[in-house]
Parts: structure tokens; C-alpha cells; sequence
């Protein structure tokens, strides 16, 4: 049976600029089921990164409500929307913000420091994700001793760790060669399936898209095409 996660009904968001303002997004309505492996695509400006903000607890809309794992993402506190991101969200980034003066364990295991879990449940979830990316041969170099397609691994680790129900990654092989995107995407749609995670993806990137059961497309903050994907292209 299919469960929904995410539900958005006649999301608006503006911005001021100067005296005015800015409509970044125009009436969106979307639901989104346990387990997607989706993505907004479309040109700069579109309002794919202002949506998966919204959605990930970042931000909220200026009307509209954003219901979350059955959370109304604009009636939430600043301390209620840290604890649904560090419970329920995880997060990766075109730009994956290592801590440099951590080694590759501490900052995956620095996603379970808000939680209360023992030193012992702690190694064991990080090195549980450090094998899921295959990187728990580097789990003691530091951030500037490995490759940056290996850093993105790293995030995706950090993400994961904390086995939340919903991965929201923006952009995330922007910064990678072709090789090193197909090996992340690939390592992102064997969690998908192993764990039952919700995907969300920002992206433009054609080869992202190939992976994706789902894409909404946006255009000027609204929703041009929502298509779901019968034939994936890649297992």
C-alpha cells in the first residue's frame, strides 16, 4: 500500500526585492509517495531548489500548506523544523561541506550527535553507511586526502546514516565527471530500493534524469509536466 509523504496544496512563495517582490513559486500542487526516486528539472530560475527548501523543512511557503511526513512545514518552529530535518531529512548538496578538520568517520557520525544513540549504536550506523557507499576503507583520511567524486560519497553517507525516510539532494553531481555521476546515482537507486527511502532530486543534469521514476518539470515557479517514468532506463 502506498504511503504519502509529501503533499503540497497551491504552494506560493515570494520574495521582497527592493520595494517589490519576487514570485518564485506559482500554486503548486504535488504529493509524493514512500519511496519515489524523483526530480524537479528545469532552466535556472524555474523554483526547483525554493521547492525542495520548502520541502525540506529550509524554508517555508509565503501560502500554500506543505504537509511533510504529516507535519505542516509552515507552522513549525525553528527548533520543530531542526528535529524533523535531523530525525526524518537528509540532505546532500551540489557543494558536499565536509568538515575539514574531521576525518571522513566523524563527519558521517556527526549527523547522530543530536540523537541519542551510545558511542557503540553510533560506530556501528556509521560504518554500516560508510559500506554502503564503499568507502569504509577511508573512513579515518581527512576530507582533503580524497577525491571529490569520494567527498560526494561521503555526503551521501552523512545522509544516509540516520536512515531517514526522505533524501532531498540538489544538484548533486554538478561538481562530478560522468564516470563519478553514474557510480553516485547508481549507489542513490540501490538505497531507494534496499530501504524504501524517498528521493527528491533539483537537478538539470540529463544523466540524473535517466535514473528518476518521476520528473516534475517547472518552469517560471510553476509546474509545466508531471510524468511518471514506466521504463527505467537504468536498474
Amino acid at each position: 500500500m502506498k504511503r504519502n509523504i509529501i503533499s503540497l496544496k497551491h504552494i506560493t512563495k515570494r520574495f521582497k526585492v527592493g520595494e517589490g517582490e519576487f514570485t518564485a513559486l506559482k500554486d503548486i500542487n504535488l504529493e509524493f509517495n514512500k519511496g519515489e526516486f524523483a526530480g524537479f528539472v528545469g532552466p535556472s530560475g524555474s523554483g526547483k531548489t525554493t521547492l525542495l527548501n520548502i520541502i525540506g523543512s529550509l524554508d517555508s511557503p509565503t501560502e500554500g500548506e506543505a504537509l511533510v511526513m504529516n507535519k505542516d512545514i509552515a507552522t513549525l518552529s525553528h527548533k520543530a523544523s531542526a528535529k524533523l530535518r535531523n530525525h526524518h531529512i537528509g540532505l546532500i548538496f551540489q557543494v558536499y561541506n565536509l568538515l575539514p578538520v574531521y576525518t571522513v568517520y566523524e563527519n558521517v557520525e556527526f549527523a547522530l550527535l543530536l540523537q541519542n544513540h551510545t558511542k557503540a549504536q553510533r560506530h556501528k550506523m556509521v560504518m554500516e553507511a560508510l559500506d554502503w557507499v564503499g568507502l569504509t576503507n577511508l573512513a579515518n583520511k581527512k576530507p582533503d586526502k580524497i577525491s571529490g567524486g569520494e567527498g560526494q560519497r561521503v555526503a551521501i553517507a552523512r545522509a544516509m546514516v540516520k536512515r531517514p525516510e526522505l533524501v532531498i539532494a540538489d544538484e548533486p553531481t554538478a561538481n562530478l565527471d560522468a564516470e563519478n555521476a553514474h557510480i553516485i546515482l547508481k549507489m542513490m537507486k540501490k538505497l531507494n530500493k534496499e530501504l524504501n527511502t524517498t528521493f527528491l532530486f533539483s537537478t538539470h543534469d540529463e544523466k540524473v534524469m535517466k535514473y528518476l521514476n518521476r520528473i516534475v518539470s517547472l518552469r517560471d515557479g510553476a509546474v509545466e509536466k508531471d510524468e511518471i517514468i514506466v521504463k527505467e532506463a537504468y536498474q
